[in-house]
């Protein structure tokens, strides 16, 4: 029988792999759906902006990247911290993107999250991302 705080840690797994695989599918709808309403994307730390709102943060991630950009997001080694219907992640990342253009980047780092459940399950209220190393090329 799997304990009630191992299965809240492997949905939150499952969430967050579903969030890198709709990103690098473009499948927005599916992206969208892993966020929480008033959800905060924070990528000022390496570079980008703060979004509040889900449908704000999925326009300005789809603004970042065109239909045609290749994007490869993986994720590992989640620190995971559940304290009832809320939880905190820590993951590392390794993101490689590659513009229509040939600007390319292959970057390190990791996600600071917070996660609410929610009647639908386990979603994205916040998420911060850091670099410790980014290298980029341009085309």
């Amino acid at each position: 029988m799997t304990s009630p705080a191992f299965s809240d840690w492997l949905d939150i797994c499952n969430l967050k792999a579903r969030y890198c695989r709709c990103l690098d599918t473009k499948d927005w709808q599916g992206y969208a759906e892993v966020f929480a309403d008033g959800a905060v994307l924070d990528t000022s730390p390496s570079g980008g902006l703060t979004v509040a709102g889900r449908d704000a943060l999925v326009a300005y991630v789809r603004s970042s990247i065109s239909e045609d950009t290749i994007t490869t997001h993986h994720i590992h080694a989640p620190e995971i911290a559940i304290d009832g219907d809320t939880a905190t992640g820590i993951w590392s990342m390794q993101d490689r993107n590659i513009w229509p253009n040939g600007r390319k980047l292959l970057g390190f780092g990791h996600y600071h999250e917070r996660y609410v459940r929610t009647a639908d399950g386990w979603r994205i209220a916040e998420s911060r991302l850091t670099r410790i190393n980014m290298e980029m090329t341009n085309g």
